[in-house]
């Protein structure tokens, strides 16, 4: 059963969508709805919201252990933005050079990052980890690309380590702490500063596709790479998402968040819909990690959101507290509209548990699980699974402006996508941005799909993997690593974390299995699910690509410095490969040694 205002088209869009086949087997997929008027840059947003709702909160954060939020209403909001632009402005910063953010989302991250935005100087918030990680190589070469006019980080005596070492000239600001750092200002400095009528004259200056900020790639299938998110790119994909989310401009979103502002799902899609439609984020300091998920559920009781956005392992993290209070379950479902899962597939079990769990608390008002699709280069939404879903796997249709073209790459239907809000290209690599592109102007974004229903278009697309991580076995056989890994993953929850597939050119496929606290708590046990799922789907006559064969419970957990997970949470399997070979060669070993699990 699905909420009723799915069925309601002055709240949700219907689904629909338009078919083009071509004679080679691609075909393209659009929404028949012209995409509306949008602003014209960012700022807008800032400036409507101060004038038309002042006193409206606009953003809260607390630090550990606060009791109270520290909250900026949308008034206080803008004079913050102003005194910053204002003092970046007296800054004289050379031309071209961005400014640098370091640290995790905070109002001060959100109001330095606005106000560059607001007067034509383009922001870069990197993953903190770069700056928290013990090699600190890696912070200044992704420093050395950008060149940065400013760095900013929220404390000295936590992030000032990082920058020991990199030579530049630089202006280093601090929200605590600067003076550790010789030469450095304190962030209350800029927040000094007295706005002049330079700020309107900047802000009015910019066009929409002048740059508005860059983003780093997560390097999930390579090096990152600097990608330029333009003032068209953001305000277009919010209007597309207020198309087919009508409700937005009636209800102004009400959000508990932690997903980094360095990656486009926080940064774009969550901020931006907030700020666009003038509604309120509650920055949380919590993470899906063991003694971080408590923060966040201590928020989402407090706060009550009326949407969730998360990662798969975020709800996963979140699901044993809901299940087991159900006092908790009904505080933090009490107003919400939908829960939304991206970045990563979602396990069935998963899906089913939330909506388990929504069923308990809440019978007389079904929660809308939901999803979307995009990346980094597309700011970031292109589909939109805007109606009931029964299960996870299908991304949706594509958005009003976007056109998607599935075309035929090995076994699969790779996806490529062409509209307003695909970015125009890497910083300061032609050659990179040339190859992101075929001959017709798609961005070759790397995942594959296909239709949910061929003869009606409409239903929309599965996620099927990235293209990238599929294999051959030896035999020829083509394992679908996104689909096998979700289905296995699902399988043996709630004993695993994940899990990473092998089987390269080998004969059989094979697992490296990253458990779970539960999981980690009971080897025998795991060992014992590893052991009866890989036998059942012998035993179903799964074919060689959908059967792993042996499996190897991992003794130490993903290592984020050597990017084996990102700090939204999931794997990249490409590096896991390469950092663990050792282990790789340990499963395939004859005879078996200590720890490998067969069929």
């Amino acid at each position: 059963m699905h909420p009723a205002f799915l069925d309601d088209e002055t709240q949700i869009a219907p689904p629909r969508a338009v078919l083009t086949a071509r004679g080679d087997g691609a075909f393209i997929l659009r929404s028949p709805e012209a995409l509306g008027p949008y602003a014209r840059c960012v700022g807008e947003w800032i400036e409507r919201w101060a004038r038309d709702t002042p006193e409206a909160l606009a953003l809260a954060e607390r630090s550990d252990g606060a009791a109270h939020w520290r909250t900026l209403t949308y008034r206080e909001l803008r004079e913050a933005i102003g005194a910053v632009a204002q003092s970046l402005l007296d800054l004289n910063l050379p031309a071209g050079r961005p400014i640098a953010i370091l640290s995790d989302n905070a109002v001060d991250h959100a109001v330095l990052m606005l106000a560059a935005m607001h007067v034509g100087i383009t922001p870069c918030s990197l993953s903190s980890a770069y700056a928290r990680s013990q090699d600190t190589g890696r912070l200044h070469r992704m420093l050395a690309v950008l060149g940065p006019s400013l760095v900013y980080a929220s404390d000295a005596s936590v992030y000032g380590a990082a920058l020991q070492g990199w030579a530049t000239d630089a202006v280093k600001v601090f929200s605590q702490r600067a003076e550790a750092v010789p030469g450095a200002r304190p962030f209350a400095q800029l927040l000094a500063g007295r706005e002049t009528p330079a700020v309107r004259a900047a802000l009015e200056r910019i066009e929409p596709d002048h740059p508005a900020k860059y983003l780093l790639t997560s390097g999930s299938t390579g090096h990152p790479k600097v990608v330029i998110n333009t003032h068209r790119m953001l305000c277009a994909n919010q209007q597309m998402i207020a198309q087919t989310w009508r409700f937005l401009a009636r209800e102004k979103p009400v959000l508990v968040d932690w997903l980094p502002w360095s990656h486009t799902f926080g940064g774009n899609h969550n901020l931006h819909m907030v700020l666009c439609h003038g509604g309120t984020l509650y920055i949380d300091e919590g993470r899906p990690a063991p003694g971080l998920i408590e923060k966040t559920v201590r928020n989402l009781r407090d706060v009550r959101p009326t949407m969730l956005f998360n990662v798969p392992r975020g709800f996963d993290m979140l699901l044993p507290h809901l299940e087991a209070d159900a006092a908790l379950a009904a505080d933090v479902l009490s107003r919400m509209r939908l829960a939304f899962y991206a970045a990563a597939a979602l396990a069935p079990s998963t899906w089913q548990r939330l909506q388990a769990v929504a069923a308990r608390v809440r019978p007389a008002q079904p929660l809308w699980l939901t999803t979307s699709w995009g990346s980094t280069e597309t700011a970031p939404a292109v589909t939109s699974a805007h109606w009931g879903l029964e299960s996870a796997g299908c991304i949706g249709s594509p958005l009003p402006g976007l056109t998607l073209k599935l075309v035929p790459n090995g076994s699969k239907l790779e996806m490529r996508v062409k509209g307003v809000s695909v970015f125009p290209g890497y910083r300061n690599a032609p050659a990179e941005t040339a190859t992101a592109f075929d001959e017709e102007g798609f961005y070759r974004i790397g995942d594959a799909g296909y239709l949910v229903d061929p003869a009606r278009p409409e239903r929309g697309v599965v996620f099927n993997g990235r293209v990238a991580e599929d294999f051959k076995l030896s035999s020829g056989s083509w394992v679908s690593v996104g689909t096998l890994r979700v289905a296995l993953v699902s399988e043996l929850a709630p004993l695993v974390q994940d899990i990473v597939l092998t089987g390269h050119n080998r004969d059989e496929v094979g697992m490296l299995v990253f458990p779970s606290a539960a999981g980690a708590a009971d080897l025998p046990r795991l060992n014992a699910a590893l052991r009866a799922v890989m036998q059942a789907r012998r035993h179903a006559g799964a074919g060689s690509s959908q059967c792993p064969t042996r499996a190897l419970v991992m003794a130490s957990a993903p290592n984020p410095d050597q990017g084996e997970i990102t700090d939204k949470g999931y794997f990249n399997q490409a590096a896991v490969l390469a950092h663990r070979a050792t282990e790789v060669e340990r499963l395939y070993a004859s005879p078996a040694g200590a720890g490998v699990v067969l069929a």
